[in-house]
């Protein structure tokens, strides 16, 4: 049975940041997750993306497959991506739809009759979590005992590579053990993540330990969940991980 891991909370509107940093160190050397609280996405703008995003996936599956993933942006029906490949079940039970940097017009949008507001609710959506997540990553500088622009000044910011992904798990019922979404780590440099407050995400700090402990990660409200990716665990040398 697994635990309830105890997080810590990181408030981006701290005024001590030197503090902050270090507590931004030591969850990622220790956790490598972390609450963010006060980061700028207001409650309303994070039920309104929810609300689109059942609208989405709520339509028939032929006509989200018109909307089929290209260039890594739009939908991919349940069971097509499998995070764990030691696996041996079909795939995992989500379905999902990527919208990636909003300047390169690669993105896929749903007809403005169909979900009159989609397009302009997740734009919105898209430029608030990354001026967080760029306010954020300036203290991950700090905490790396660099300059705060640090990332800026290496150019890291001036063409982002950021992705929104809705995903929906139809917690569909079968003989065969299959996840929502299997056993991964994220490939980014970090990951700023919300939900609708059903449980099921766990983390395993330590990936060598057998057998494995998983342990809960309960949703916050008015918090996103913030870990730390391959890039920057290859970054930090795995310092942060």
């Amino acid at each position: 049975m697994s635990e309830a891991l105890q997080l810590p909370i990181i408030d981006l509107t701290s005024p001590d940041r030197l503090s902050t940093a270090n507590s931004i160190r030591q969850a990622c050397m220790e956790h490598g997750f972390f609450y963010l609280v006060n980061h700028g996405v207001e409650e309303d703008l994070v039920k309104k993306v929810f609300e689109q995003s059942s609208k989405f996936f709520s339509l028939p599956v032929e006509e989200k497959m018109k909307f089929a993933r290209k260039n890594h942006r739009g939908y991919t029906p349940v069971y097509a991506e499998k995070l764990d490949t030691s696996l041996t079940t079909k795939g995992d039970s989500k379905e999902s739809f990527y919208i990636g940097p909003l300047a390169d017009n690669l993105n896929q949008w749903p007809s403005g009759e169909d979900l009159p507001s989609w397009r302009s609710t997740m734009e919105t959506y898209y430029k608030k979590v990354l001026s967080a997540g760029t306010k954020l990553i300036s203290l991950i500088a700090l905490a790396l005992k660099l300059d705060e622009d640090f990332f800026e000044k290496v150019g890291a910011l001036n063409e982002p590579s950021a992705f929104l992904r809705m995903l929906h798990y139809p917690g569909e019922s079968s003989s065969e053990e299959i996840y929502g979404a299997s056993a991964h780590s994220d490939y980014g440099m970090i990951t700023l993540l919300v939900t609708d407050g059903v449980p099921g995400l766990q983390v395993c700090w330590d990936k060598s330990k057998q057998p494995q402990v998983w342990e809960d990660v309960p949703s916050m409200s008015g918090a996103f969940i913030v870990n730390i990716g391959d890039m920057m665990e290859r970054w930090t040398n795995c310092l942060f991980r």
